[in-house]
């Protein structure tokens, strides 16, 4: 029962103790088996040949052990002639070995490394570490399968491409992120071509909303000109001939406080609707929003503007411009998708064997997702379950830190409340007529 309604507990108080006792025993054995080991120096076989004695192998030396909430963290120096790249090959027979979950390996400064020994499947029930301090565009939204947290980091990945297919948890991973956002200063700006069913709800934290590629379009030129008039800011600042040469600035954060612009999120969900036409007039409307998106990507960081792409599709044949704007999408995430071609279109450029994994995500796997940034590094992770009426609820609280950015004032959503009167107030027109 405390194994799986309490797993933490249960590896602190059972399973802890009988890993440590297992890879203490059977550490140098494993490490010969797994061929991790060197042949001893010169001298040691010197001296065992004048004893008539054979010199052990050499083993990395384990110096350091730390208990964690899912597992053990190891402490290693690798001996000399012995890569990280040995180890990560190896990183599976270690853990049948040592009847592990996982074993994750990372490289630590030369000639040290790290090795995590999960020891339970931390994504079956996602339990999150504690929070630490928050920091501005910075949200925890997943539990990454070694135990650690993954962020939203809008300051070091400015753009990010969310896919997956329906009911595949990308709507919760949304809400995490929308609720993780709303108690902080900045703008969230929605565009939601499902008729805003997804984006609606938070009305009362957003500060413009479109919910049809024709406001959409509209929308995204006041954001491309929004950004146009904080790059003529920062430009008027660096002209100041009072300003020091240290405190010149390329972007909105070296500018004082009282200049410098709230930052904006953009969440796009379904941004293969901004895609599509049926129509000549809609491809002149595609393409205008297709470039205003990918000027976003390439210049808004700077300004201080961010780019969050959700949608189930996305693959080059959607039109011109998709692979343009995805190459400027540095994080990306794939949840369960419908076809290879989109796991291969979100994670290709990543790593091969990241499309296996986003592939290989069962339906029952709600909220399991692929999480992948252009260094080539990539990781299994999990979203918390997160409640509509949480997040709604959450959105409503802080409705009040809703910055006023004058250009987005024209998209600004109707509160709810409002918004329910008028649509009762036209059915009873319609009715009396």
């Amino acid at each position: 029962m405390l194994r799986h309604r309490r797993p933490v507990w249960f590896w602190y108080a059972v399973g802890a103790p009988a890993k440590l006792a297992r890879i203490l025993v059977t550490y140098r054995p494993v490490m010969e088996a797994c061929g991790l080991t060197e042949p001893p120096s010169r001298l040691r076989m010197a001296l065992a040949a004048t004893t008539n004695r054979t010199a052990p192998r050499r083993v990395p030396r384990l110096t350091r052990l730390r208990f964690t909430a899912s597992g053990l963290v190891l402490r290693i120096r690798m001996e000399p002639g012995q890569e990280v790249r040995d180890f990560e090959t190896a990183s599976e027979r270690l853990r049948h070995s040592w009847r592990a979950y996982a074993v994750h390996v990372a490289a630590l400064t030369p000639g040290w490394l790290q090795i995590k020994v999960v020891g339970y499947d931390v994504l079956r029930r996602v339990v999150m570490p504690k929070a630490p301090p928050p920091e501005l565009l910075r949200v925890p939204v997943a539990l990454r399968s070694d135990g650690s947290v993954h962020f939203r980091d809008f300051r070091t990945v400015p753009h990010e491409l969310v896919m997956g297919a329906t009911l595949s948890g990308k709507s919760v991973y949304l809400r995490g992120l929308v609720t993780g956002l709303a108690p902080q200063p900045v703008a969230l700006v929605g565009i939601d071509c499902k008729w805003g069913v997804e984006l609606a709800p938070f009305a009362p934290r957003l500060s413009a909303l479109a919910c049809a590629p024709e406001e959409a379009a509209d929308l995204l030129d006041v954001l491309v000109e929004e950004m146009t008039q904080r790059y003529e800011l920062i430009r008027g600042v660096q002209g100041l001939g009072s300003v020091p040469a240290e405190s010149i600035t390329s972007d909105i954060w070296g500018l004082p406080d009282e200049l410098r612009p709230v930052p904006i999120v953009v969440v796009v969900d379904e941004v293969a609707e901004l895609f599509l036409t049926a129509s000549s007039a809609d491809e002149k409307r595609r393409d205008q929003m297709v470039t205003q998106l990918i000027r976003i990507a390439q210049l808004g960081r700077a300004a201080g503007i961010y780019l969050e792409v959700c949608g189930q599709r996305f693959g080059a044949e959607l039109g011109k411009g998709a692979t343009a704007l995805r190459a400027q999408l540095t994080g990306r995430i794939s949840h369960r998708v419908n076809d290879e071609t989109t796991a291969k279109m979100a994670l290709g450029d990543i790593s091969p064997s990241a499309v296996l994994a986003a592939t290989a995500i069962a339906p029952e796997q709600r909220g399991v997702a692929v999480a992948g940034d252009s260094s080539g590094g990539w990781s299994l992770v999990r979203s918390p379950f997160t409640e509509l009426a949480d997040a709604v609820a959450t959105c409503a609280e802080h409705a009040h830190l809703t910055p006023d950015v004058p250009g987005l004032t024209a998209f600004r959503p109707i509160p709810a409340a409002t918004g329910l009167a008028l649509v009762a107030a036209d059915i009873s027109a319609d009715h009396k007529d």
